[in-house]
C-alpha cells in the first residue's frame, strides 16, 4: 500500500506556471510506476504524464515539452513542472502510484488557469 499527498495547484494566469508535488508514505523506488492524472467534471480522467522505476517519461500529447515529470527519491516525491499553462489545463490533478499491479490515488489538487 502506498499513501499519496499532493499539493501546489492553485490559480494562475494563462502562460504562467506551477508546480505540483506528490509525496509518497514509501520510498518511491519501491513503486513501479507513478503518474499525474487530471480530470475535469463531466469527463473521465486522463493520464498527463507517468514516470516508471527505470526512469521511462510520457506524457499525453497536449502537454508534450510543456510539463515535465520528475522525481526525487531522497523524499519520495514526484514532480510536476507546468509551463505556458492554458486555460484548457484546468483540471483536478492527481498523483497515481502502481504497486503490484493495484493503483493508489491522492485526494486531488485544483489548478485553474485564467485567461
Amino acid at each position: 500500500q502506498v499513501q499519496l499527498v499532493e499539493s501546489g495547484g492553485g490559480l494562475v494566469q494563462a502562460g504562467g506556471s506551477l508546480r505540483l508535488s506528490c509525496v509518497a508514505s514509501r520510498p518511491i523506488f519501491s513503486i513501479n510506476s507513478m503518474g499525474w492524472f487530471r480530470q475535469v467534471p463531466g469527463k473521465q480522467r486522463e493520464l498527463v504524464a507517468g514516470i516508471t522505476r527505470s526512469g521511462t517519461t510520457n506524457y499525453a500529447d497536449s502537454v508534450q515539452g510543456r510539463f515535465t515529470i520528475s522525481r526525487n527519491y531522497a523524499k519520495n516525491t514526484v514532480y510536476l513542472q507546468m509551463n505556458s499553462l492554458k486555460p484548457e489545463d484546468t483540471a483536478v490533478y492527481y498523483c497515481n502510484a502502481e504497486v503490484s499491479g493495484s493503483n493508489y490515488w491522492g485526494q486531488g489538487t485544483q489548478v485553474t488557469v485564467s485567461s
